[in-house]
């Protein structure tokens, strides 16, 4: 049996809830106060369900912002985590079904694969592209230098 547990890690759900920490406090320094699980209606037809995304403004807010995070790496042997990138897709397309009015953001780790030279986000964007919809914004933070840049889709 195959122990898919982040090393190091209590569980992949504390890691997940850790990584929209660090979200929170990048977009804080820049006086973008988010809130966590921000619920909004979505749906590709005049009938909507409400979507929990990660993190987002309050509705009092003026500007409009859904985040998802991600903190997902490359498999143990370097290989693509193939179901993990399923989730990316799914977010882009609640992120496709959000109203346009929103700004998103794609909050994802850096992890870089020294194999195949790139990180997962830029392997993502390279093979998905077709599925990342028009405005979602991709930032890839880097734990090691702490710093978070915008990938060019």
């Amino acid at each position: 049996m195959n122990n898919f547990q982040r090393e190091n890690a209590i569980s992949n759900a504390h890691v997940g809830r850790d990584f929209e920490e660090v979200a929170l406090n990048f977009f804080k320094i820049d006086d973008i106060i988010l809130i966590k699980g921000v619920s909004i209606p979505v749906g590709a037809k005049t009938i909507k369900k409400n979507h929990v995304f990660d993190l987002g403004s309050a509705p009092t807010d003026s500007e409009k912002i859904i985040v998802e995070c991600k903190s997902h790496k490359w498999t143990s042997g370097g290989n693509v985590p193939s179901a993990k990138l399923t989730v990316w897709n799914e977010a882009m397309y609640y992120f496709f079904l959000a109203p346009s009015y929103f700004r998103k953001i794609f909050f994802i780790l850096r992890d870089y694969n020294e194999k195949r030279r790139e990180s997962l986000g830029e392997y993502y964007i390279r093979t998905y592209k077709h599925l990342i919809p028009e405005g979602v914004e991709i930032m890839e933070y880097d734990n090691e230098s702490n710093l978070v840049r915008p990938l060019k889709i």
